[in-house]
C-alpha cells in the first residue's frame, strides 16, 4: 500500500506540473510580478498533491469496487430473478431496484460533488441571495438521479445511445430558447460540474458492472455513456426548475391584480 502512495504521488506531480509550470510562467516572465503569499502557495499546493494522491488511491481501493460490486449483486440472476438461469428475455422492470439505486447514487454523490459546491456558491453570491445555494444542488443532484436511472434502463434494454441523447439536446435547445434568459448559463456549467471527482468513479463503475452483468451486454460498448446523461440531465432540469418558477411567480401576481 505504501509503494502504491508512493507511486501514485510520483504519478500525480508529474500530471499536475504542466499546470504549475504554466501559472509560474505567466506570473513571472509575462507579468513580471512576483507571487503573493508564496509560503501559503507553496503549502496549499502541497495539500492539493497529498490530497489527490489520497484520493486516486481511495478511488482504486473502495469506490470503484463498491460500485462494481452493488451493480454486480443488484443485478446477479439470483437477486432479480431468484435464480441463477436468466431468461432468455428478461423484462426490463425485472430490474426496478438497479434503476432506484442508480438514482439514488446519482443524487447522494451530486450533492456531495465539490464542484457544484462551489458553482452554488458563488451564484449565491452574485445573484445576491436570491438564487438559494441548496435550491440549485437539489435541482441539478435531481437531474443527475434521472439521467442515471435512465442511462442504467438504456443498459437493461439494449437501446442506442445516441436516440436519448439526440432527444435530451432537442429538448434543451427548445428550453434554451424559452427559458429566462440569465438562468441559462448558470444551466449548462451545472450540467458540466456534476461529472467530476466523486460522481464519475461511482457512476463508471456502476456502469461497467452492469454491462458485465446484464446478458448480451459488452462493458466496452454498453458500460460507458452514464456519465453523459449526468451531464445533460441536469441542464433540463435547472432550466426546467427556472421556467416553473417563471411561471409560478407570473400566475401569483395576476392572482393578486384580481384580488
Amino acid at each position: 500500500m505504501l509503494l502504491e502512495i508512493v507511486q501514485t504521488f510520483v504519478a500525480t506531480c508529474r500530471d499536475v506540473f504542466p499546470v504549475l509550470a504554466l501559472i509560474v510562467g505567466f506570473q513571472f516572465i509575462i507579468l513580471r510580478q512576483p507571487i503573493p503569499n508564496l509560503r501559503q502557495v507553496v503549502v496549499g499546493f502541497g495539500f492539493v498533491l497529498i490530497g489527490l494522491t489520497l484520493f486516486l488511491v481511495g478511488l482504486e481501493k473502495a469506490l470503484f469496487p463498491l460500485g462494481k460490486i452493488m451493480a454486480t449483486q443488484l443485478s446477479a440472476p439470483e437477486f432479480v430473478f431468484g435464480t441463477k438461469i436468466v431468461p432468455d428475455n428478461p423484462k426490463w422492470w425485472a430490474y426496478g431496484w438497479v434503476y432506484i439505486f442508480a438514482a439514488l447514487i446519482g443524487f447522494a454523490t451530486t450533492i456531495a460533488e465539490p464542484a457544484l459546491i462551489a458553482v452554488a456558491y458563488k451564484a449565491y453570491h452574485v445573484s445576491g441571495g436570491t438564487l438559494s445555494q441548496w435550491g440549485l444542488r437539489l435541482v441539478v443532484a435531481f437531474g443527475v438521479a434521472i439521467g442515471i436511472a435512465l442511462g442504467t434502463f438504456r443498459i437493461v434494454t439494449g437501446t442506442p445511445l445516441f436516440l436519448y441523447i439526440a432527444a435530451g439536446y432537442i429538448i434543451v435547445v427548445i428550453q434554451t430558447i424559452f427559458a429566462p434568459k440569465t438562468i441559462i448559463p448558470l444551466a449548462y456549467d451545472s450540467g458540466g460540474v456534476t461529472t467530476s471527482t466523486v460522481t464519475v468513479p461511482l457512476v463508471a463503475a456502476l456502469g461497467l458492472g452492469l454491462s458485465a452483468t446484464i446478458p448480451g451486454r459488452n462493458p466496452a460498448l454498453d458500460g460507458f455513456g452514464l456519465i453523459a446523461f449526468a451531464s445533460l440531465f441536469p441542464i433540463i432540469t435547472v432550466m426546467g426548475y427556472a421556467q416553473f418558477t417563471q411561471w409560478w411567480t407570473g400566475v401569483r401576481r395576476k392572482f393578486t391584480k384580481e384580488r
